[in-house]
Formats: structure tokens, sequence, C-alpha cells
């Protein structure tokens, strides 16, 4: 309690002025007695009391309700003054008062009120010293002071107990306090403790599982290492036996090869042949006619239109076959258009008209009367008149009155125009497959005849590629070549959209001047489009992505465009998530970004991104590490030259069902990057062209590969030929331009064991001889192209003999010439088929003639840019800068050359 005992008398005077100890006293015994249950409002209830009645009137009582009253009387005038230390003058006031009291008339019976004992009171005074000359005034202040000093002990005494009980409770809640907050303490240690305890377990049981997993992986290596050196003896003794094998068969091979060429020297007659006859015999004992019909029908429809002609003469059994009618459902003009007369096709259409379904013009140089007999083929489904130059309008007419029922029309490359655009609609009510590439000639107001009637909507496909319109000229000035007039606007596209609102396939290539908003204007309408080609168009860019993402797409194919940048693959995955084929070739603009935004698409099984010089290793990986990595089929990478082996790693170990692959001009990569394909196994065709190769690795685990292009791979030697021949056996396609170290040994090899090679590239061989020829005659007989440009130790005589020996057409000559039928027939005359004494591969040469569809060959030293003279020897960079140019030259003029006579 604050003690005011030595405080400033001025306010010791300001509480006693304003009777503050006593109105805290009467509101303090108020509450004590009263005990309210809002002690707030009856303090403030009461104060408004206290103001009314006056300080004057204040009393100790005055808050306490008068039935709760008691009838002891206040001793003093307040408690609370002792409280505040105001009672230095308490005692000195009551004694006087006191002995005011006991000089009245009524002093005893007061003190008997106030319960002051007598006769302890007379004690007192007769005991003490001046008792004699004690007087009554004297014994009242006696004994108001003794009652005071019995007050003041009291209440000291009480104070000192409160505060002591204070103390106490105090000390209580300290030691209460003190053991809460060791029991804190302990359990916040405890916790920790446990904590850690736990931690420590953790680590012991991660440790002991760690331990297990190492013993484990330890176990497992150790039986790995086993099974690997045990498959490796395997594979070793499955090799050296596959090895022995192929060393066996090309032994006997080359017996048999022996035998035959000592049969052919010895025998004055080679037409006849042992072979030959034996394949006459079983020839005249095979009848084909006891075929069942589903059969003869599946064995004509492999051979063209000549061929069935041919057959019908064999005989009368043949003649029979061939007069099926379903053989006749699709006749292909096209393939004898410079040998059957406009006589023919008119009477072969009319004796067919009810059969025919399908009829293929292209190229055909045919009168408008020979057209018009399309017209009696009422049942026709498919036209194909593309590349006629004498297609008009007014033939266009007579088919589309004649041929209502037409699904698929190509009008390519015809003089078309606006007329033949306003019988489309009119008449093809069902059409479905419409090409107009480059077809100039026909206008936008052609376009909109497209919606007369009931319009195009049944159209799915159409290509407008090429379709940069020219200007007709009036008959004055017909000589002159047309002069182009411009292309086909926007308010055409918008013709097309609004005809066309079912096109699903749309094909716009060779179109300079195709922009954004054409497309924009196209796509308004036909949101059904799935497949778009746009190739040649280099004003698309990021905008027409953008406006495509209403259509469902699934193939897109862009070539040559800059400005396509990574903006248009931002949200592919959103936008097109159906996507299967995409086609990015040649677009400067897509970088790693790119990559990484196709990432996500489950669908993806054909990229084309050839010429993308930005792609790295690391695009290729995020690609790689998404789910598109898991269909992909056809991959093309070609000149990407910032690619390295560990592209090559991530895609033998992302892309198991990956079968055509194309790292063409990859620089960057290495030996050891092309041996991570050997880890691919579902390859059907590789393009290494350009790349080092120096060792077979990637070969001998593609077992299924029947495509392969090694060209211009400077390092490749026999050793990898030979491990195709052993593992690929399966090949169709092999190119190996350009591989100066390739000699007769491995071509032999090849011919052994590769009997199903249709396409094989030998340019730029300089060490193949003659002897590759005989070899392949034998061995591959079902090859079909070969070419040989730049072989210098292949003799010109062989050639000759061998052009002069085809029977399917002219073929190139050595010098880069062809030979016509008369320049053949003359060369039989001549003898040289039948000369006995021809060396034994210019014989093999002519027996291979025959079969040889298509041959390219010259003795020409090789280009400067094959990094290799005539010999096989590498150049130096001066010489190959120095002589490019020329060999450029020469090049040109000799293609030039080549195609006017086959022109010819």
């Amino acid at each position: 309690m604050a003690s005011l005992r030595n405080s400033n008398p001025r306010l010791k005077n300001y509480f006693k002025e304003n009777y503050i100890p006593q109105v805290c006293e009467a509101l303090l015994c108020g509450i004590l007695v009263t005990c309210p249950e809002d002690p707030l409002r009856y303090l403030e209830g009461m104060i408004m009391v206290i103001i009314k009645s006056g300080l004057q009137n204040l009393l100790w009582d005055m808050c306490i309700a008068p039935s709760m009253k008691s009838n002891i009387r206040r001793l003093s005038e307040t408690y609370l003054e002792q409280l505040f230390e105001l009672d230095d003058q308490l005692m000195v006031s009551e004694m006087g008062s006191e002995v005011e009291l006991l000089s009245t008339p009524g002093a005893l019976s007061e003190l008997n009120k106030q319960g002051t004992c007598r006769t302890h009171l007379c004690s007192l005074i007769s005991q003490s010293s001046w008792g004699s000359w004690m007087t009554p005034e004297l014994m009242i202040k006696a004994c108001s002071f003794y009652t005071g000093h019995l007050v003041k002990t009291h209440f000291c005494t009480w104070r000192d107990i409160a505060r002591t009980d204070e103390n106490v409770v105090l000390a209580e809640k300290m030691n209460r306090a003190v053991t809460c907050y060791n029991f804190r303490l302990q359990k916040s240690v405890f916790h920790h403790w446990h904590s850690y305890m736990e931690d420590q377990k953790e680590k012991l049981k991660n440790m002991l599982l760690r331990i297990q997993q190492i013993i484990y992986c330890h176990k497992l290596t150790i039986i790995l290492t086993k099974w690997r050196n045990t498959a490796r003896h395997k594979s070793k003794k499955k090799e050296d036996e596959l090895i022995l094998k192929h060393e066996l068969q090309l032994k006997k091979w080359k017996n048999r090869l022996i035998l035959k060429r000592a049969a052919a020297e010895e025998s004055n007659f080679p037409e006849q042949s042992s072979s030959e006859v034996s394949l006459v015999d079983e020839t005249l004992k095979c009848d084909i006619s006891l075929l069942p019909e589903r059969a003869i029908l599946q064995i004509f429809f492999y051979l063209s239109l000549k061929d069935v002609i041919i057959c019908g003469q064999v005989s009368h059994a043949w003649m029979l076959m061939t007069q099926l009618n379903s053989l006749w459902n699709a006749i292909d003009f096209s393939t004898v258009k410079n040998v059957i007369p406009d006589k023919y096709i008119v009477s072969t259409l009319q004796r067919w008209r009810l059969n025919v379904l399908r009829l293929n013009f292209r190229g055909c140089l045919l009168r408008p009367k020979t057209f018009r007999s399309v017209s009696h083929c009422r049942n026709l489904q498919e036209l194909n008149v593309s590349d006629c130059p004498t297609f008009t309008d007014e033939s266009m007419r007579h088919i589309s009155e004649g041929c209502p029922g037409v699904l698929y029309l190509n009008l390519s490359n015809t003089t078309i125009t606006n007329r033949t655009m306003r019988l489309l609609p009119r008449h093809f009510h069902n059409l479905q497959n419409l090409s107009l590439a480059y077809c100039r000639r026909f206008t936008d107001k052609g376009l909109q005849y497209l919606n007369l009637g009931n319009g195009c909507h049944k159209l799915i496909y159409l290509d407008l590629s090429g379709c940069t319109q020219k200007c007709l000229l009036p008959p004055a000035m017909i000589l002159r070549p047309p002069q182009p007039c411009g292309t086909i606007s926007v308010q055409g596209f918008r013709y097309i959209a609004n005809s066309c609102t079912g096109v699903m396939h749309l094909t716009i290539n060779d179109m300079p001047t195709l922009t954004d908003n054409c497309v924009k204007a196209l796509v308004e309408k036909c949101s059904r489009i799935t497949s778009l080609v746009f190739t040649g168009a280099p004003h698309i860019t990021d905008c027409t992505f953008k406006a495509l993402s209403t259509c469902k797409l699934r193939k897109i194919r862009f070539e040559g465009n800059k400005r396509v940048t990574d903006a248009s693959f931002k949200s592919v995955d959103k936008n097109y998530p159906n996507l299967s084929h995409i086609y990015m070739a040649d677009c400067k603009g897509i970088t790693d970004s790119s990559l990484r935004s196709l990432s996500p698409l489950k669908q993806l099984t054909v990229l084309n991104l050839a010429n993308c010089v930005r792609i790295g290793d690391m695009g290729l990986k995020q690609f790689l590490d998404g789910p598109a990595s898991i269909k992909i089929r056809e991959l093309n990478l070609s000149n990407c030259v910032q690619l390295s082996d560990a592209s090559v790693m991530k895609l033998s170990e992302r892309c198991p069902n990956l079968n055509y692959l194309s790292l063409r001009n990859c620089e960057h990569l290495t030996a050891q990057g092309i041996g991570y394909i050997v880890n691919i196994f579902s390859l059907v065709s590789i393009d290494l062209s350009g790349t080092d190769i120096s060792n077979e690795a990637f070969c001998k685990s593609s077992v299924i590969l029947e495509h392969l292009d090694v060209s211009y791979c400077s390092q490749l030697s026999d050793m990898i030929i030979k491990a195709l021949a052993i593992y690929c056996i399966n090949l169709t396609s092999l190119s190996i331009a350009g591989c100066p170290k390739i000699t007769d040994s491995a071509m032999e090899m090849l011919s052994a064991k590769c009997h199903y090679l249709h396409i094989l590239d030998i340019s730029g061989c300089v060490l193949l001889t003659d002897q590759i020829l005989e070899d392949l005659q034998i061995g591959c007989k079902q090859l079909r192209i070969l070419k040989m440009q730049y072989c210098t130790n292949i003799s010109k005589i062989t050639l000759a003999v061998k052009a002069l020996q085809t029977k399917t057409g002219p073929k190139d000559t050595p010098g880069g010439g062809s030979l016509n039928l008369p320049e053949l027939e003359s060369g039989r005359r001549v003898g040289l088929r039948s000369d006995p004494l021809l060396p034994s591969s210019q014989k093999a040469a002519q027996r291979m003639s025959s079969k040889v569809q298509q041959q390219e060959y010259n003795s020409n030293d090789p280009p400067r840019w094959f990094g290799y003279d005539r010999e096989g020897n590498r150049v130096t960079e001066l010489d190959n800068i120095t002589s490019s140019k020329g060999a450029s030259e020469l090049t040109v003029e000799k293609s030039t050359y080549s195609s006017e006579d086959q022109a010819a």
C-alpha cells in the first residue's frame, strides 16, 4: 500500500479536504457487504448517491442496504486513514474528544456504549505513577488513546497477516510456477531426446536398409556379371557360329559361282542354259487357270495394264482370266500413256463402262473425244486427270453429266476455269476429295460457285497447292505465256469456308502469298480440320497457330518457314492434345523450348525437325523425358548439328517403339554415340549419312532393319558391310555412296546374303570393279534400282552391253545419254548378247540388265566435295574449294544432257 506519510503536505490536505478516505471506505464497505453482481454499475450508483447527499453527510455504511447494516459503531473517523498513513494526529484528536465526552453528563453511558471496561481502565490508572493527580479529562483521553492504539495494533496485525497470506500465496504460486516450468523443461528435454532417439533409430534403420541394399546390389552385380559373361560367351559363340555358317555359305556360293562360270565358258549357247530350260519346263507344268478366282485376281492386281494385255495374248485360258470383271474396276492409263492410242482407250472404256470404278489419266495427252468417252462410265467413283494439258471445261462438262457419283476428283495442273468450278456443286453432290493444285485459271468467283445448290459440304480433302492465279490473255495474245495476276484472296478463302464446312484435310503448298488472314477466314467455319499442310508459305506466323486452336488438329506440316517460333507450341498440349504427326522441317525459329512444349503430347508418333539447327541436347532430353517418347515411331533430326552422343543415348533409353530414325549430317556424333543405336531393337530404317561411323556395333541388333543410308561416311570399311551381310539379311535399300574404302569382297558378301535388296547406291565407291555386277546378278535377283555414279573402275564396255540389253526402256549410258528401242534392236542384231567370247562380268551385266528398272552410271572422277580422288586418296581443303565450282558445273551439265535425252 502506498504511503502518504512522507508525501507533500498539499497532497495530504487535498485528501482530507475532499474526504477521499471516507469515500473509499464507504464504497469498499458497501462492496464487501453487499457483493453486487455488477460491481461497476454498483459503484456508479453509489457515487451518485454520495454526490446527492453531500460529502459532509458521508458515513461509512451509507452504501450498505439498511437490512444488511450491523449495530457496531465505528471506532474512529475512518480506517483508510491508517492505510494512507494519515493517522499521525489521530490519537491526540481522539483523546481530546474523549475528554470532552467524559466531561459531559452522559460520559459514562457513552463509554458503556463503546464497550470500554472501567475496571481495566481504572487498573491502568491506578498502576500508573500519575494516577493520584489524574483528572477525569485525562482519564477519558487515556481511554481514547488506549482504544485507538488497540485498534491500530489490531489493524496493523491484520494487515501484516493479510500481507503474509499474500506472500504465502505468492510463494505457493511461485513454487507451482517453478514446478510447472521444471516439468515443461523436462518435457521439452524429453521430447528432444525422444526425437533424437527416433532420428537415431531411423538413421540406424536406413543404414541397415542401405547395407542390405548394398549387399543385395552386390549380389545382383555378381549375378549380372556372371550372366553378362555367360551371355557374352553365348553371343560370341553364336556370332562365331553365324560367321562360320556365313563363311560356309559364302564358300559354297563361290563354288557354285565357279561352276556356273565354267559351265558358261564350256557352253557355246549360253542362252540355252539348264536353268532356263528347267524354268520353261516348270512354266509349262504350272497352270495358273486352275487356281481360285480370288487368287488369280490377286496375282493380276500386281500387273500393270500393259502386262495384263500381254498376258491376255498368251493363250485362250489366260485371255479369259484377264477378262474378269473385278480386274477392270481400276484402270491406270498413266503407265502406258506413251504407247496406247486414244482409239484403244475409247474401246476399253466402252467395253468395261459398267465395271470401271477408278480411272487414272495422269499425264496423258488425249483428245477431247477420248475424255468424252469417260462419261459412259456411270459407276465411276475416282477420276485422276492431273497433268493432262488437253483436259478442258468442255471435257469436264461431259464427265459431270454422265458420272454424278464421283467421290475423288484430281484436277491438278489442268487448264480448268470458273466454268468447271460451277459444275462441281451442281453435279457432284457426294464429292469428298478434290485436288485443284496448280490450277491457275480460276478466280475467286469460281470459288464462290462452290456454294451453289447444295454446295460441297461433303468435301473432306481439298488441295489448293500452287494456285497462284494467272491472267487469261485475249486470243490475239494467246501465243504469249500467261502472266501471273495474283493469288486466292482472303475473300476467296471465305467462299471456301462457306461452301466446304466439312473439310478435314487441307493442303496448300507453294503459295508464297498465303497469310494469316487467309487462314483465319478459312477456319472461321471450317472447324473440323484435322490435317494441315503448309509448305512454301513463308508469311505464315504464330497467329495462324492461334487461329487453329479451335480445330482438332492431328497432323500439321510446315516447311521452310522462318516466322514460326516457339510461341506456336507454348500451349500445344492444351490446344492440340491429339496431335500425332508434326512436320516442322527447315523452320529456323524452332528451339529447345518448342521440344519442351511438345513433350506432354501422348499421341505423338511422327516428328520431323530436319534442318532445325537451333535444337540441341537439352531440348531433346526434355522432350524424351515426357510421355511423347513412348509412342514415337518416326524421328527425323537431319542437319541438327548441335546434337551429340548424349541425345542418341537418351533415344536408346526412352524410345522403345522407334521405327524410323534420321541423324543425317549430325557432325558432333561420334562412333561411341552411334553405338547406342544397338539398344533400339525396333528400328526399320536408319539414316546416318554424313556421320562418323567407324565400327559395326550399331547393326548387330538390327535384325529387322530394311533401309540403311550410310553414304558419305568416309570411315566405312568392309567390316561394316560384312556385319550387315551377317545380321541384316532383310535389307531392301542400302546407300553407301561416297565410301571409298568399300571393295569387291564386301559386295560379294552382301550379294551372297542380302537377297531382298531392291535399291543399291554405290556411287563414289572407286575401288569397286566389274566383278560386283556378276555378284549382284547372282545374289540380288530382286534388285530394281542401281546407282553407280563416279565408279571409275567399272568399265564402260560392261555398262554399254548392259544398256543395250535393257528390255524395260532407256537406261543411262556411260556418257550420260540414253539408248532408244531401235538402238537396242541394233545391239541385238550385232550379237552382243549371244557372243560367247564376252568376259563373264559383261555376261552378268547382260543377264542383270533385264531386271534393273533404273540405272545411273558415269565414269567421271568423284567431285572434290566427296573429299577424295579417283583412287580413294583424301584431297586437301584448298583443292576442294578451288575445284568445287567446276565440278558442280560439270554435274549440272551432265544432268541437263541426261534429262534432255530422256525427254527426247
